[in-house]
């Protein structure tokens, strides 16, 4: 299932010239769209948790595609399975209230980069990304990195499940973002201050459901597990205020069209 993705940019996408389904259909956009509620972490160090709406987007116009979990990507290069192109993402930010008060506050970001994708069957893939976040106040901000593997396979009463294993990196300043914390901050909020490297950040694990309710409704639903590695699960944040293990579930309602 799509991760969270900014209501601006499903509104957006629904209102540009004032399209209904069936004329998005006409102009070559396919997919589904739907709109849900969310349970996950507040942020990456997992002090708390958030219930959120979320908007679900699975979209294709061509070589372009949108979705909640890789963003808006274009397939410039396709050849026996193998696609590769630019995305733009949306990584949310933090706000350092609650346990996290004394820590800076972490805006909205967006991240630009490359993907590289081999899927020689609709209901498998392997992918490497790499990206940029941009955005972001001062010292924030950074390299990321993905690798993972997707498998989709059916249930019964048309119901398809797919997998997702996944292994995130990041440089050493997109860690210190989120995991790291400066004297001043040490000060301020009562957490032990401390300055990460780059390197693995964490492994998710999301088990993903679509189950037809009728017509060209479905519900989809998506449970994470997200295990903190490296210099991210040895932040003093995560081990005074957060938790290296966390978990992440979603469920709404999308129209097929």
């Amino acid at each position: 299932m799509a991760r969270s993705t900014p209501t601006l940019l499903l509104a957006a996408l629904l209102a540009l010239g004032g399209w209904s389904s069936g004329a998005l259909a006409e102009e070559g956009l396919t997919g589904q769209v739907g709109l849900g509620i969310g349970y996950q972490p507040h942020d990456p160090s997992g002090s708390r948790y958030d219930t959120v709406p979320v908007p679900y987007l699975d979209l294709d116009w061509g070589d372009v595609s949108l979705s909640g979990d890789d963003g808006l990507t274009w397939d410039a290069f396709k050849d026996n399975g193998f696609t590769a192109g630019p995305f733009i993402n949306y990584l949310p930010g933090r706000n350092s209230d609650g346990d996290l008060r004394g820590l800076r506050n972490v805006p909205d970001m967006g991240e630009i980069g490359g993907y590289v994708q081999y899927s020689p069957a609709d209901f498998w893939r392997v992918f490497v990304q790499l990206g940029s976040a941009v955005g972001g106040g001062n010292g924030q901000g950074g390299l990321l990195g993905k690798v993972g593997g997707e498998l989709g396979y059916p249930l019964g009463m048309g119901i398809i499940g797919s997998s997702n294993l996944s292994a995130h990196f990041a440089d050493a300043r997109q860690t210190r973002t989120f995991f790291g914390v400066t004297a001043e901050e040490a000060q301020a909020s009562g957490i032990g201050q401390y300055k990460p490297g780059g390197g693995m950040q964490n492994f998710t694990l999301t088990q993903n459901f679509a189950i037809p309710l009728g017509g060209n409704w479905s519900l989809m639903t998506s449970a994470s597990w997200i295990r903190l590695v490296g210099n991210a699960a040895d932040s003093s944040i995560v081990r005074e205020r957060g938790d290296k293990s966390q978990g992440e579930v979603q469920t709404a309602i999308s129209y097929k069209f």
